[in-house]
This record gives structure tokens, C-alpha cells and sequence, in this order.
């Protein structure tokens, strides 16, 4: 996935504006990027439209993550936004003295796959409320951010960390523009290819979930608050908006078990399907498991005395139930139990007109 230097294209940068040219070997054709710092510590520039630069703990596993989605072209191991620096490399990151972040330089097709879903998968495997500090791994290298480069990119990564911020109690991602850029040393780029039981902070299965994305959440952004509250019943704002909850066996989707999927209320996310929907005592609408695991945001919650696990929204953030182990009516022990006011049902006869035919796969066994 990476991209060979042009060592002629380096040196007439150089000459042109005076400027020291990154540390490293590779980087991306002349047309689409220039890894270029300013001496005098002005912006770095990188004219690709479709790219965006994650710091999320030790970069090999942020690189993988991002290398297993479909529709990314490239994802590069490198350091971002460091002070005081001409150069930056692993030893001298390392001290803590730099400024710099281990950073994932990763370039993507729209056409294949949103910045949201990327942003998206950042988020469900960083943890965003502990500073200088992810997994093991401790230092200020270490710290996370999210750097755009471009003010398209800046709209969504804003948006996104907005809904982020508030489902957390403390937020500690650098949200930014980027300022510099060095690929880092050989030995890191592709590091967990080149060693597969190698290091890395992020759970494999979490990595292999994303390698099977479906659901695009950029196909189903969260609308405007004064659109949201038009568009809803009382019940449903109450619901998903107020974190509400609807009486049992009084709500529409408790005994339903047609053929077909369950669709966030606000954004028509797809969260749940039938094939997972199981008769409950609960007298809510029960699932085994989501359609994908990221679709759904899972949240402490300790109100009303009580310690349970919210259910939220991945795209939309509304507010969809709570989650359960241990239940002995579950063919796996999970219970999501989910109020109705939260969905809408698309009947399987229905996907293909409504957009969903991309899920009918669901069903073929």
C-alpha cells in the first residue's frame, strides 16, 4: 500500500522553497501529496483531498485497523505534530521531549468507504478519556488526535467528535489541524504484516470486524435538532432523544417476528435484524446481537441505582435500550432489549426499494 519517493521531485522541492524535506523513503506520487516542512515551522502540505491523520496509541495497530477496511488505499505509519523539530524519528519521539504523536497518515476512496466509517472504527477502538496514554503504552507519544487537513474534512471530524465528547465523561483526543508529518523508519510501516504476532493495543477481533464493513454510517448522518425533533413522534423524541423508556407489552415491536430489519428512528442506521430477534419475557423487543457489533455504541450507565450497560446509536447517537448477559431466553446469553420508539421495521419484501438491498445476504441460508 505505500507509495515509492521521487528523489528529482524532493530535490526541486527543496530548491524551490527552501524548505527541509521530511526523514523517510517513501511517500505518495507528485500530483496527489508533498511531505514538506517549512524550517521556520509553517504548515505542512498535503494537497490530497481524501485523507486524514490518526494518533491513537502505537501506530501499528491504528495502521492495520485502517490498512483491513475496504475502500482505504493507503495507510502510512508516521509522526505528526511535534515543536521544536527539524526532523522526527522513533528515537527521539521516544524521549517525550517532542511534541510528536505516533500518527497514521491514511488516504481513502469515498467512493468505497465515508471518513465518518473511519472516524467511526477510530473511536470504537481508542479510549478517549485517559491522556498521553492507550493500552500499555505510555508516554506522550502516545496521545490521541485526529489531524484534517482540508476544511471538508475538518466539518466532519468536528461533527464526529462532538458526538464523541458527549458520550464520554472525559475527552481527552486532540482535535486539530495537522502541522507537520514524518513517515516513520521502514521497520514500522506494515510492521504487523511483516510480523503478525507482533504487539498491538488493539484486539484482533476488533480489526477483523472492520474488515467486514457493510454499513456505511456516512450513508446515515444524524440530522439537525430542529429536523430530528419534526421528523419524531413525542414518544419517539422522548425515546431516543431524552434516553427515555416506553412501557413494556405496550409498544409495537415486543411480539413481532417478521422477516425483515430494524432501522435507527432517526437516521434508518440499520441496527438489528429478525434472524437475531428472540421471543423474551422482557415485554421489549430483544436481540441476540446486532447486525454488526460497531453499529451500536454500548455506554455505562448508572442511573437509577442501578449499573447497566446503555445501548446507543453508532451514527445517530439515539438512545435505543440496554444490553444483557446471562439471559437464560437468549440463544447466546446477550440481550439487547431495545424500545420500539427507537426503530422502524423494513420488511424483507421492502429492502431492495428502501436501500437496504446490500443486507439481504442476511437471510440466504
Amino acid at each position: 500500500m505505500r507509495k515509492k519517493w521521487f528523489p528529482l521531485l524532493l530535490a526541486l522541492a527543496l530548491l524551490l522553497s527552501g524548505c527541509s524535506v521530511s526523514g523517510g523513503s517513501e511517500t505518495g506520487e507528485q500530483d496527489k501529496q508533498t511531505f514538506i516542512q517549512s524550517s521556520e515551522g509553517g504548515v505542512y502540505m498535503d494537497t490530497t483531498e481524501n485523507v486524514i491523520y490518526l494518533a491513537g496509541g502505537c501506530f501499528w495497530g491504528v495502521e492495520a485497523l485502517m490498512q483491513s477496511i475496504p475502500g482505504v488505499l493507503d495507510a502510512q505509519s508516521g509522526y505528526a505534530n511535534g515543536t521544536g523539530q527539524a526532523d522526527a524519528d522513533y528515537r527521539t519521539v521516544c524521549t517525550g521531549e517532542t511534541g510528536f504523536r505516533e500518527t497514521v497518515r491514511v488516504e481513502y476512496d469515498p467512493e468505497q468507504v465515508s471518513l465518518d466509517a473511519l472516524l467511526l472504527a477510530y473511536f470504537y477502538v481508542i479510549d478517549p478519556t485517559v491522556a498521553n496514554r492507550q493500552g500499555n503504552d505510555v508516554g506522550s507519544q502516545y496521545q490521541t488526535g485526529v489531524y484534517y487537513t482540508n476544511d471538508k474534512a475538518k466539518e466532519t471530524v468536528e461533527r464526529i467528535a462532538a458526538m464523541e465528547r458527549g458520550r464520554s465523561a472525559a475527552f481527552f483526543v486532540e482535535i486539530g489541524p495537522l502541522v507537520n508529518f514524518y513517515p516513520a523508519e521502514d521497520y514500522h510501516q506494515d510492521y504487523l504484516k511483516k510480523n503478525p504476532g507482533g504487539y498491538c493495543h488493539i484486539p484482533r477481533e476488533e480489526i477483523e470486524l472492520f474488515s467486514r464493513l457493510r454499513i456505511d454510517p456516512g450513508d446515515y448522518q444524524k440530522p439537525a435538532a430542529e429536523a430530528i425533533r419534526d421528523k419524531l413522534t413525542a414518544e419517539q423524541y422522548r425515546v431516543t432523544q431524552e434516553s427515555g423508556t416506553e412501557r413494556p407489552f405496550a409498544n409495537e415491536f415486543w411480539d413481532q417476528f417478521e422477516q425483515g430489519i430494524y432501522v435507527d428512528v432517526v437516521t434508518g442506521e440499520p441496527l438489528f435484524s429478525s434472524a437475531d430477534k428472540f421471543e423474551s419475557g422482557c415485554g421489549w423487543s430483544a436481540f441476540s446481537r446486532p447486525i454488526e457489533l460497531p453499529a451500536v455504541v454500548e455506554l455505562p450507565d448508572d442511573s437509577f441505582g442501578m449499573h447497566r450497560t446503555e445501548v446507543r446509536s453508532r451514527a445517530g447517537d439515539s438512545h435505543l435500550g440496554h444490553v444483557f448477559t446471562g439471559d437464560p431466553e437468549s440463544p447466546n446469553g446477550v440481550r439487547y432489549c431495545i424500545n420500539s420508539a427507537s426503530l422502524r421495521f423494513i420488511p424483507y419484501a421492502k429492502m431492495e426499494a428502501e436501500g437496504y438491498g446490500y443486507l439481504l445476504e442476511l437471510f440466504e441460508k
